[in-house]
This record gives structure tokens, C-alpha cells and sequence, in this order.
């Protein structure tokens, strides 16, 4: 491991890469190289003890006859030893024999040896084989040889040819390895320099021309980069909201925090003093429980969320249950309320936001429209949408607020002075996007449709909590 360590390390993967690939392809073409050299080396040197044993049969019997065996064959080469040992006859001038071995033959025990080197390539390279010979005038040990100089150098040629090839191959693998991990790692090098040079939002150049490992990598990068930077924006936006519309009423709460301290109160000026206290913290209390809805409906994309399951929601008995709680303050300024829902206006969604948001469209007609209020449950016309509709008999909205009516914090002139954050028409439209409808106002009437089965229940589903 140290070892690896040490070749491996902490080099670039490039390198690594590389490495790796030319190591593997060394031992490869090694491994395969000797196997051919081994097949190659087998096969001549059968071919050679063949043409030996042919050679050694031709010159035992022309000695076992007393005849003079053929000398004049190129590369095959005989002696004759007696007895003790030496050289009585032949035509090798170097010994092939020593005396053991002639010993040896002679009490039965054949030889076959190579003499000569094969590396470095040697002068003299024979192999030889011994054998037992009777004559007429004794028995004698003849050694028969035959050359090994083809067999050698086709042997060292094989060789430098295939030391040759497997040093161009691993060249050419090293070069095309490089070259492949280069251009494959080249999308994580442009994704550094771009995450590097970056002050902003940051978006990786992907090319969308490409569908691989890396490519879609980057576009998984790019998605999550993109759910970051919404979620940052959502949070400057959500502390330039909260600051700016928190300032009001705790410089007010303040205010009359120092006045009471400063002047002497009686009974009455410090129950009014705590009764705008009151509502001043019940405005605080709306409007940051409102803020914070808002940004959970904003958030429903965001990674990592704990979803819950959108169930099946019966609009028209969220409709009704929505007007009956509206009716006792109705009652109170002397309006009505009217309902005119279908039976089982069922959608795909999630109760607390539909409920949130009809909720809000009817606190919104209470608290600054005229006449009756009437609500609506009811399949849209020559769709399969259904769409809620809260209507009633004031003037409607000035069509200059009607475009920025569904913005945060938008609220008519007339309106400032009421109760209100807002917020309430933002959270609606908020809710009409997560379940994939709209908001839409029309005069005094304003409507949410939401789709019947097309729901994707991933985008209403909510933090549990």
C-alpha cells in the first residue's frame, strides 16, 4: 500500500488514470508476450530434439558399424568417447560431454544439455544428446549434436519484435488514455473554473448536447444550484418583507411604550394604551404567521423537505365550512353570506392550503367589499377544472390594482387604514401554482381554479409539522 501510496498519491486523476491503465496494459501484453514466446519456444525445440534424434539414430549406426558417420551436414556435429572419458573420435573441436555424463551413459542413463548461452547470444550454441554404443571393438559413448543457432535467433527475434509492439502499444494506450481521461474530465475542469470565477448565481456550462455520466451530473449541479439560489432569494426576501412590514408596528408599539412611561396614565388612557398594544401584537402575530406560510408555499420545490401525501379534497364542504365561519362577522355589519356550491367537487390536493386559500379570498371580501358575499364550489364550464369563486356587490377592483393585487403586500389606498397584511391574495395565488391552477380577478369576484386529476402531489405536499 505504501508503495501504491507512493506511485499513486495525491497526483492528479488524469495521471492516476494513466497510471493505472498503462500498469494494467503492461501486465497484460507481459502475461500474453510470454505465453506466445513459451508456445513459440515449445514448438522449435520439439522441431530441434526431432531433427537431434534423427541425427543421433544416423550417427549411431554408422559408428556401431565402424563406418565414418556423414560430417559434412552444416550445424550437426558428433563425438566419440571410450571408456574413461575421452574424445577418440568426431568432429566437434569443443568437448559436449564431460566425463560424468559420458560415465553416466555408460551405466545407462542418457543425456540431453544445451551448451552455449542463449542470451547473451554465444559463439557455440548446440544441444546434445549421449548414447550407449556397441562396435567391434568395444563399447563407446557417442554424443550427436545439432546447432541452435536458428533456433535461437528466431527465439531473440520473436522477442525483440514483441518488446518492440508492446512498447508501441503502451505508448499508444498511454497517449489514448490520456487523451480519453483529458477530454472526459474536461466538463469537471470547466465546472471548477466557472464555480471558481463565480459571484454570483452560479451555472455550470453543461452541454446539452451530451447525455453522459458527467453531462448529467452537471445538470443535476445546475438544478440544485438553482433550488439554492431561489431558496437564498426566498430568504433575502422573506427578511426585506419582515423587516420592512415588522417596523411599523413595533415603532408604534414603542411609541406608546415611551409615552406611558414618560407621562402619567389614567385608568382609561392605559386601557386604551393596552388595548392598542393588543393590536398592534395580534397584527404581529397575523403577519408573521402569514410570512411564514407564504414561504412554505414558496419552498415546496426545495430539496430535502419531509413531504406529506396530497389526499382527495371535497372543494364544496371546504366552501361551505369556509362561510360559515365567515357568517357570524358578516352578520355583525349586517351582510350576507351565500353558498352555492355542487355536491362533491372533489380535486387532488391538499386540504390546509385549499382551505388557507378560500379562507383568505373570503376574509378578503368581508373585510373590504360591500353587499353579500357569495361563494362558489363548482365544475368549470366545458372543462374538467373546478373552480371557487368569491363575489360580491362593491365596486371591484381599480384595474391598475388588479394587476399587482396578487403581489405581496399590495393593499388599495382605501384599504390601508383597515386591518390586513397584505398577504392574503399572495398566499392564494401561492396555493393556486402549488397545485398547478390559477388565481384570476374579475370586478368585484375573484377566482381559483384548480385542475381535477392533474395534480402532482410532490408540489402540494408540505412540510409535516
Amino acid at each position: 500500500m505504501r508503495l501504491w501510496r507512493r506511485l499513486i498519491g495525491d497526483r492528479p486523476i488524469v495521471t492516476r488514470l494513466v497510471l493505472v491503465v498503462t500498469g494494467a496494459m503492461a501486465v497484460v501484453l507481459l502475461a500474453a508476450g510470454a505465453f506466445v514466446v513459451w508456445r513459440v519456444a515449445y514448438a522449435l525445440s520439439r522441431q530441434l530434439d526431432q531433427d537431434l534424434d534423427a541425427y543421433q539414430r544416423v550417427v549411431d549406426r554408422a559408428v556401431a558399424h565402424g563406418a565414418q558417420p556423414p560430417s559434412d551436414t552444416p550445424g550437426q556435429r558428433y563425438q566419440v568417447y571410450d571408456a574413461a572419458g575421452d574424445v577418440v573420435a568426431g568432429n566437434m573441436h569443443k568437448r559436449l560431454a564431460d566425463r560424468q555424463e559420458v560415465h553416466d551413459t555408460l551405466a545407462g542413463r542418457t543425456h540431453r544439455d544445451d551448451i552455449g548461452s542463449f542470451l547473451p547470444p554465444a559463439e557455440v550454441a548446440y544441444r546434445f544428446v549421449t548414447s550407449r554404443v556397441r562396435t567391434p571393438s568395444g563399447t563407446v559413448v557417442v554424443a550427436a549434436s545439432i546447432s541452435r543457432h536458428k533456433h535461437d535467433e528466431a527465439l531473440r527475434e520473436l522477442l525483440l519484435q514483441l518488446a518492440l509492439a508492446d512498447l508501441v502499444t503502451l505508448a499508444a494506450a498511454s497517449i489514448v488514455g490520456y487523451c480519453t481521461a483529458r477530454a472526459a474530465l474536461n466538463p469537471v475542469e470547466s465546472y471548477r473554473r466557472a464555480a471558481a470565477g463565480a459571484d454570483s448565481a452560479l451555472v455550470l456550462p453543461v452541454d446539452r448536447n451530451k447525455d453522459d455520466e458527467i453531462t448529467r451530473l452537471g445538470h443535476t449541479f445546475n438544478a440544485l444550484l438553482q433550488h439554492l439560489d431561489e431558496a437564498h432569494a426566498r430568504e433575502r426576501q422573506f427578511l426585506a418583507d419582515a423587516s420592512h412590514e415588522l417596523r411599523s408596528p413595533l415603532a408604534l408599539m414603542r411609541t406608546e411604550l415611551e409615552v406611558a412611561a414618560l407621562h402619567p396614565q389614567t385608568a382609561a388612557e392605559q386601557t386604551d394604551t393596552y388595548a392598542s398594544l393588543g393590536t398592534q401584537v395580534e397584527r404581529l402575530i397575523g403577519l408573521s404567521n402569514a410570512l411564514l406560510e407564504l414561504e412554505e408555499l414558496r419552498g415546496l420545490d426545495e430539496p430535502g423537505r419531509t413531504r406529506a401525501t396530497a389526499d382527495v379534497v371535497d372543494v364544496s364542504e371546504l366552501v361551505t365550512d369556509a362561510a360559515d365561519r365567515l357568517r357570524p362577522e358578516a352578520d355583525r355589519q349586517g351582510r350576507r353570506v351565500r353558498v352555492a356550491v355542487d355536491e362533491q367537487v372533489l380535486v387532488t390536493g391538499n386540504a390546509r392550503w385549499l382551505d388557507l386559500a378560500i379562507t383568505n379570498l373570503a376574509a378578503n371580501a368581508l373585510r373590504h367589499g360591500e353587499g353579500t358575499i357569495t361563494l362558489t364550489g363548482r365544475h368549470a364550464p366545458g372543462t374538467s377544472d373546478v373552480q371557487v369563486t368569491v363575489s360580491d356587490e362593491g365596486h371591484g377592483f381599480p384595474p391598475r390594482l388588479a394587476r399587482v393585487a396578487f403581489d405581496r403586500f399590495t393593499r388599495g389606498d382605501e384599504s390601508r387604514s383597515s386591518p390586513g397584511t397584505g398577504l392574503g391574495l399572495a398566499l392564494v395565488k401561492a396555493v393556486a401554482e402549488a397545485h398547478r391552477g390559477d388565481a384570476r380577478i374579475d370586478g368585484s369576484s375573484i377566482s381559483l381554479r384548480l385542475p381535477v386529476g392533474a395534480v402532482d402531489a410532490a408540489r402540494c405536499a408540505v412540510r409535516l409539522r
